[in-house]
């Protein structure tokens, strides 16, 4: 199946994909046709929408074998981050949009997710295990400014002394650094910065509106300063046009006080690989095929492996060198260890105003 032709009559400023192709669940394909009448169309601005959900439950179980947590919770569906290799981008389907320009542009807001987070955890039978965040799609994308959402979760974190993993991109990051340094000091979050890319031109045209290279190791900067730990995620490692670059990325972000670092090969789920090689054509022609041939290789020839042992990592010759380059320089820079475990034992209700104070 072919990505439909982008609208020629709608202007894409900052935006990652080009097409809007119905969602693999839609029984019918939309396609732009000429209405047959000669009437000049005036060119419009592709805008973001946001609507507003209320959930019942927010604690999103995870069952897959090769994550290492076992919750998540979710603020928002869509990212307007608009990264154009984005493995969530099929998650839109499941609300009837399309994985390309309605992921980056109709988003989703969650603004009671903080209360309902709270009643969740709140029940007798909750047993605390860290939860994790910005693992579908980015709890600090540019909606939070306005919604706030992240920013009220943490404070519920923090109230129940909860332990919390969060992965972002996002410079609002740093407004909670009080906090994330206050649930620092009492072992109770870690943090992953994702660097993709050095390259300003090239991160640019991939994630188009994401912070640059240069703000995302300044945002590790700020965490490490403020006592959090910092993990640099070096994801997706994209063959040809990111992979040159790990040593760098790594001895960067060690630099700004990162302690440890993780990879992932480029994932192309579903939708994610069409739009993904739209993009190459569109973005980087010349280097397109070489990306591509390479990706496949280290897939068993396909754009992508979805089995459990290999769909992080991939297999082959180039897999294992990535792998092994990967081990020896977060060895050299003093990455390689993980960050401390979190503290799950603290976790109890926050404190009444009527509750009897503790004598020791």
């Amino acid at each position: 199946m072919s990505l439909p032709p982008p609208d020629p009559f709608l202007r894409l400023k900052a935006r990652g994909a080009a097409a809007n192709a119905a969602g693999r669940f839609e029984p019918y394909a939309r396609i732009r046709d000429s209405d047959g009448w000669d009437l000049p169309e005036e060119e419009r601005l592709a805008q973001t929408e946001v609507s507003e959900e209320r959930p019942r439950s927010v604690i999103n179980p995870v069952t897959s074998p090769d994550l290492g947590f076992d919750r998540s919770v979710n603020p928002y569906r869509g990212c307007e981050h608009g990264c154009i290799y984005c493995y969530a981008r099929p998650s839109h389907g499941y609300l009837g949009l399309s994985a390309g320009l309605d992921f980056e542009t109709r988003l989703v807001a969650r603004p009671t997710a903080p209360a309902v987070l709270a009643r969740e955890i709140a029940r007798p039978s909750y047993r605390a295990r860290p939860i994790a965040f910005g693992t579908n799609t980015d709890p600090y994308q540019p909606i939070e400014a306005r919604y706030r959402i992240m920013r009220a979760i943490l404070q519920v974190m923090s109230d129940w002394n909860h332990p919390v993993t969060l992965v972002t991109r996002g410079a609002l990051v740093e407004r909670d650094l009080d906090l994330l340094a206050g649930m620092a000091r009492r072992g109770l979050v870690q943090v992953g910065i994702s660097v993709t890319t050095l390259d300003p031109g090239l991160a640019r045209r991939m994630e188009p509106r994401a912070p640059a290279p240069a703000r995302r190791l300044a945002m590790i900067r700020a965490l490490a300063a403020a006592g959090v730990p910092v993990r640099v995620m070096v994801a997706p490692v994209i063959p040809v046009l990111t992979e040159p670059e790990m040593e760098r990325i790594l001895a960067a972000a060690a630099e700004a006080g990162a302690r440890a670092a993780s990879w992932i090969l480029l994932r192309l789920p579903n939708e994610v690989a069409e739009l993904f090689r739209d993009w190459l054509a569109r973005a980087e022609p010349g280097r397109a095929a070489h990306v591509m041939n390479k990706l496949r290789e280290m897939r068993g020839g396909r754009d992508y492996d979805p089995d459990w042992d290999r769909r992080m990592r991939g297999e082959g010759i180039h897999a294992d060198l990535i792998a092994r380059r990967f081990a020896v320089a977060t060895k050299r820079l003093g990455l390689a260890e993980g960050l401390p475990p979190l503290d799950c034992g603290a976790f109890a209700p926050p404190p009444r105003p009527d509750d009897q104070l503790s004598l020791f």
